[in-house]
């Protein structure tokens, strides 16, 4: 199992020379990955702070991607998450193939439709309907792997109409850079659509249910106090996904399943002992959500990075 961390954009954070270098801090911490908010404006995190520009403040993520990669030699970087519909595929496309080459082939590409709460939608006119953005997804995202192919590609959607373009280059990766989709479990529709790329960032939705965009504080303590990781999923249904993965997918390429959660920072051996059992199941990379840190009092970026500088929660 490898491990990241999935940083604000926003907050006291909100500076990209600041996560460039707490980028550099977590690689020579020994985590693995280095995630970063696909956020434009998130109201209710400036409405904590109406007189505090300071913690107010959300930075570009794919210019702050940039500066990580030129502070970086070793770990995977990527958004977590990108909402594609609100996103123009083509510039996608060529964004991420430049970020490609400039961390030598470190990008991943995780994908979502979004909270529909951050201001990127409510604020300026983005499409709201579920089903609609999600047409949008999976338009985009083969327009943007079709143009990572260095071929002549052209595109008909419902959505998008793409007249026949070459990009290069192409990424440095091979065959393509890794996608991550978010899948809903056990439904159908999310699962397709999640294991014909190349991940899944899974989530337990029972029928009749929809996501939400903040957990359940409360919930998400005990589950630290009980088995030191807030994960809501269980190892079991890990491996319920992996093997319908198996099944389903027409490849044999690799397929990462990741997980996302805070752990504890006073209790990593039993942290590290939970993880373990979700690795048996098929789980190759855990996030800590290192948001959390600024999201509760005191709000301090130095308490964020101490955390980040213990190392991720590895079995000794």
């Amino acid at each position: 199992m490898k491990f990241g961390l999935d940083l604000p954009n926003m907050g006291g954070a909100g500076d990209p020379r600041l996560l460039a270098e707490i980028a550099h801090e977590a690689e020579e911490s020994g985590w693995d990955g280095v995630f970063i908010f696909d956020s434009i404006l998130s109201p209710g995190w400036n409405s904590q702070f109406p007189d505090d520009p300071q913690k107010r403040a959300t930075v570009d993520p794919w210019i702050t991607l940039a500066a990580m990669a030129m502070r970086t030699e070793r770990v995977t970087l990527g958004t977590m998450i990108t909402p594609l519909s609100r996103r123009r595929p083509w510039k996608v496309a060529r964004e991420t193939v430049t970020l490609d080459h400039l961390s030598n082939g470190r990008l991943v590409l995780p994908v979502g439709l979004g909270t529909v709460e951050d201001g990127g939608y409510i604020n300026v006119g983005e499409e709201l309907d579920r089903k609609k953005r999600a047409e949008m997804l999976d338009e985009s995202l083969e327009i943007i792997s079709g143009l990572w192919s260095g071929e002549n590609f052209a595109f008909e959607g419902e959505h998008y109409h793409v007249k026949e373009m070459r990009f290069e280059p192409k990424p440095v990766q091979s065959p393509r850079i890794p996608i991550w989709v978010v899948g809903a479990w056990p439904r159908p529709k999310s699962m397709r659509r999640a294991v014909r790329w190349d991940g899944i960032l899974p989530i337990v939705l029972p029928a009749g249910t929809e996501a939400t965009a903040a957990p359940d504080v409360a919930v998400a303590a005990k589950r630290i106090a009980d088995t030191g990781v807030s994960l809501d999923i269980t190892p079991e249904q890990i491996g319920e996904i992996r093997d319908y993965a198996q099944r389903e997918r027409d490849s044999d390429a690799p397929f990462d399943i990741v997980l996302e959660a805070n752990s504890s920072p006073s209790r990593p051996d039993q942290a590290a002992e939970t993880l373990a059992k979700y690795e048996e199941q098929g789980a190759t990379w855990y996030l800590e959500g290192i948001f959390s840190w600024l999201f509760l009092p005191p709000h301090d970026v130095d308490r964020m990075r101490d955390r980040i500088r213990k190392g991720p929660p590895r079995v000794s």
